[in-house]
Formats: C-alpha cells, sequence, structure tokens
C-alpha cells in the first residue's frame, strides 16, 4: 500500500485528488493540509510514501515546505510530488532545485496522477518530456552556474556525457534510445552510471545539475 498525504489550500482540488488517489486499491491517502507549514508537520508526523504538494499555498510556499522535506542534508528525506500550472512554471524549477521528485500540471488526468504517485512511490522521478523542455531551459538560465566538486567532463565517459545532455533536453529513455541508436535497457545503465558518478539522487536532479553546471543551455 502506497501511502499518500495531499496538500493544496483549495479545499475542492484537495478532496479531488483525495478521492481520485483513494479510489486505487493500491492507495491510500492517510493526510492532508491546507498550508506549506501543515504539511511539513503531517508529513513528518506521518511519514508517507509520496507527498502530492501544491506551490503556491498560504503560511509557507509548497517550495519551502519541498526543501524541508526533501531538500539538501535532510536526513531520511521524503518524496515530494509537486503539481502546479503553467502559469506558475518560474516556481517549478525552484521546486526541483528544492528535491522535489518531480511534477505535473493540475490539468493532468486522473490516469496521470495516479501513475505519477505510483512512479514517484518506486524511487524514480517524474519529469514529462514536453514540460521539461519548457519549463527547465527556460528558468535555469537565470541562476548563477554552480562549481561542483566534481565536473561531468572528468566524471563521465563521452557517451555518458551525451546522454545527460539529452536527459537535460526533456528526452525520455525511449526516446534517448531512438536518437542514440541503442537499446532501452543500455540507457537505463548510462543513466544509473551518471547518477553514481555525479552523486546525484535522480533524474531530476540530473537535470537541475547539466543546467546549473553549464553543462547545457537553453539555446541549446
Amino acid at each position: 500500500m502506497i501511502r499518500v498525504v495531499v496538500a493544496d489550500d483549495q479545499a475542492l482540488i484537495r478532496t479531488g485528488f483525495i478521492t481520485i488517489l483513494d479510489s486505487q486499491d493500491d492507495l491510500e491517502v492517510v493526510g492532508e493540509a491546507g498550508d506549506g507549514k501543515s504539511a511539513v508537520e503531517v508529513a513528518q508526523r506521518l511519514r508517507p510514501d509520496v507527498i502530492v504538494m501544491d506551490v503556491r499555498m498560504p503560511v509557507m510556499d509548497g517550495i519551502e515546505a519541498t526543501r524541508r522535506l526533501a531538500g539538501a542534508g535532510v536526513p531520511d528525506p521524503l518524496k515530494v510530488l509537486v503539481v502546479t500550472t503553467f502559469n506558475l512554471d518560474e516556481y517549478v524549477y525552484e521546486a526541483l532545485r528544492a528535491g522535489a521528485a518531480g511534477f505535473l500540471l493540475k490539468d493532468a488526468s486522473p490516469q496521470q496522477l495516479i501513475a505519477g504517485v505510483r512512479t514517484v512511490a518506486r524511487g524514480e522521478s517524474l519529469l514529462a518530456p514536453e514540460v521539461t523542455r519548457r519549463l527547465i531551459g527556460r528558468y535555469a538560465a537565470r541562476l548563477r552556474p554552480a562549481d561542483p566538486a566534481v565536473t561531468a567532463e572528468s566524471a563521465l565517459t563521452p557517451r555518458e556525457l551525451e546522454v545527460l545532455r539529452l536527459i537535460a533536453a526533456g528526452q525520455s529513455n525511449a526516446e534517448i534510445a531512438a536518437t542514440l541508436v541503442i537499446g532501452a535497457e543500455t540507457v537505463k545503465t548510462y543513466v544509473s552510471r551518471i547518477l553514481t558518478k555525479l552523486n546525484l539522487r535522480d533524474r531530476v536532479q540530473a537535470v537541475v545539475y547539466a543546467y546549473r553546471t553549464g553543462l547545457v543551455s537553453p539555446n541549446d
């Protein structure tokens, strides 16, 4: 059973999410919150498998709540799935930097929400390729480049660098496999090696890393 906490300041949306998720035999909503501060308190107390987190909420926004639950330095971080709308997309990049495992748009279908929660619960990241290209590249350009302890150029092979650039471009594993004319399992192996070598938690952090370090830019 996947235990879920839903955080959204709009009661109608929160109730809708809860109804959708509770309709599944393998999902159980164990808590809810109407603001970011309450979301942190509920999640820390209940330790759910996934927190479905809105971005704009009173008292504390979803970005800060995500940072407190899943950010760098948090012991035993929780998995956060951020929900947003395109007119709030400038916040998405910050949410991913804060440690979110991925994000969905609020106009996603019930099936996409259910699949997203299951994906994040498995420990995988959720980045829809079509919105990755539109959001991450646009707002990553506003940030100062990072100076990582380990650079991709020194740690990765040429092929791994190529895969990392395609991940940052928003390509799924299947698209990368088609682009490079290699098998999907081979792509999974490359992704795993990249995360290990760069000490990254998941695919989301790989995208952020690529933009923050200047390996790719929105103009690429």
